[in-house]
């Protein structure tokens, strides 16, 4: 009688694999959620996330309609496709939350940001940031003998371009508002 033999380890052929297959790929998404317009209504939604663990990597929060008293999150986080489904799920039990929409699996959205840069330096330090200043259609805003606060808008990866690119100029200070985003189309 022939007996079978498994691998030490293989659970290709074991009955006791019963684990389904969970990506372990971290992804980013960008959750937008409408709220009312309340106190405490930002500290439950941030309380979700800090209570289990999860990470926000961008977060902007503002009025979108006075007259219905209700306010927009923009939430950039990270996380397995199972992590973001169970965010999404918790967000929209949140009695305050009216709609949980994932702009990253909805279709092509536009997604924004401000900076503002202050970098220091003279001599060719100087003239090289104000030239990379203009490839990026930065605006200095600000100007004094030895610095510059440089505003940029633009997608989150121009961002961290121009700051990369302003670090060995004299980058001493960053300002980010986080992202603002909205689905593309007429929904």
């Amino acid at each position: 009688m022939a007996a079978l033999k498994i691998k030490k380890g293989s659970s290709k052929h074991s009955a006791y694999n019963l684990r389904p297959n969970f990506s372990d790929v971290q992804e980013t998404h960008t959750l937008a959620v409408l709220v009312d317009n309340e106190p405490g209504v930002l500290a439950r939604v941030i309380g979700l996330f800090s209570g289990r663990g999860y990470n926000i990597e961008s977060l902007t929060v503002a009025e979108v309609d006075h007259l219905g008293h209700q306010s927009r999150i923009t939430i950039v986080t990270k996380g397995t496709p199972q992590v973001i489904e169970q965010i999404k799920a918790q967000l929209g039990r949140i009695v305050p939350v009216h709609e949980v929409h994932d702009l990253t699996v909805d279709g092509p959205s536009v997604e924004r940001e401000l900076a503002l840069f202050k970098v220091t330096g003279t001599g060719e330090k100087r003239v090289e940031a104000l030239r990379l200043a203009d490839i990026f259609r930065a605006n200095a805003v600000d100007s004094t003998l030895d610095s510059f606060v440089f505003e940029v808008t633009g997608a989150p990866e121009k961002i961290d371009a121009f700051a990369d690119l302003m670090r060995p100029l004299g980058l001493v200070e960053v300002a980010r508002t986080g992202v603002a985003a909205l689905s593309r189309g007429a929904e």
